[in-house]
C-alpha cells in the first residue's frame, strides 16, 4: 500500500495474528472477527473495522498480494513511532518514567500480536523509539530488576505477566500511550500527538510511573 492509497495499515496487528500465520489461521481468525464486527451484528458492529478486516483478508489470503504486502510490512516495522518524538519522553526524571511505560507498551503489543515471537531487541527499541541505546539501558535494567520484563535466550526483551498487569492497571490514565495502543488495535502504524500537536494538554505533562 502506498501513501496515495492511504496510511499503512498493519493487517497482522489488526487481526492479532503472527506474520507467520498459516492461511488456515488467517481464514479462521477473519471469520470470527468479521462475524463480530459485521454491520448486522446489533451488539458489536463496527463498520470501519469490518471493512479493514475485509481488505486485510483479501490481501493476506492471496499469496502474491501477501508477499508484496510483507515487503512493505518488514520495511515499515522499524520506522520510528511518532509518539516517542514528544518531549514527554526525552528529558529528566519524567522522561525516564515515560520511557519505561513506552517500552512496556511496545512489548505488551508485540506479545498480543505475535505470541510466537514476542521479543524486541535493543536495536529494534532504538529504531522504534528514536533513542540511542545509551538512553535505554538504564530503563531496561530497571524493568528487568522490577520483574516486569525478562530476556529470551537470544537476548530479546519480553514482557512478563507482572508487566502486563502493570500496563493494564496504569494505561488508561496515560493518554498518549493509550492512544498508541488503541491505534495499534486498528492497525495504524503511526500515532498523532495529543490535540493534533498544537497545544499541551491542559492538565500539564503526563507522568508515567
Amino acid at each position: 500500500m502506498n501513501e496515495a492509497e492511504g496510511p499503512f495499515v498493519d493487517y497482522y496487528e489488526l487481526m492479532q495474528i503472527s506474520p507467520n500465520a498459516e492461511p488456515e489461521t488467517v481464514q479462521r481468525v477473519y471469520r470470527m472477527l468479521a462475524g463480530r464486527y459485521h454491520p448486522d451484528n446489533s451488539e458489536t458492529a463496527d463498520v470501519q473495522r469490518f471493512l479493514l478486516l475485509k481488505e486485510a483478508y483479501r490481501v493476506l489470503s492471496d499469496p502474491e498480494e501477501r508477499a508484496a504486502y510483507d515487503c512493505t510490512y518488514h520495511a515499515r516495522r522499524l520506522e520510528p513511532l511518532d509518539v516517542f518524538n514528544l518531549k514527554d519522553f526525552t528529558a529528566g526524571i519524567d522522561g525516564e518514567s515515560n520511557r519505561r511505560m513506552g517500552i512496556l507498551c511496545l512489548l505488551y503489543n508485540r506479545r498480543r500480536a505475535n505470541p510466537d515471537d514476542p521479543g524486541i531487541s535493543l536495536l529494534e527499541f532504538e529504531k522504534l523509539m528514536s533513542f540511542p541505546r545509551e538512553h535505554l539501558l538504564f530503563t531496561l535494567w530497571y524493568l528487568k530488576e522490577a520483574g516486569l520484563v525478562g530476556q529470551s535466550q537470544d537476548s530479546d526483551f519480553q514482557i512478563k505477566a507482572a508487566g502486563v498487569d502493570y500496563v493494564e492497571e496504569r494505561l488508561p490514565s496515560h493518554k498518549i500511550l493509550y492512544r498508541m495502543l488503541k491505534a495499534a488495535e486498528s492497525g495504524s502504524a503511526q500515532t498523532t500527538p495529543l490535540n493534533g500537536g498544537s497545544e499541551p494538554d491542559k492538565d500539564g505533562p503526563e507522568k508515567f510511573s
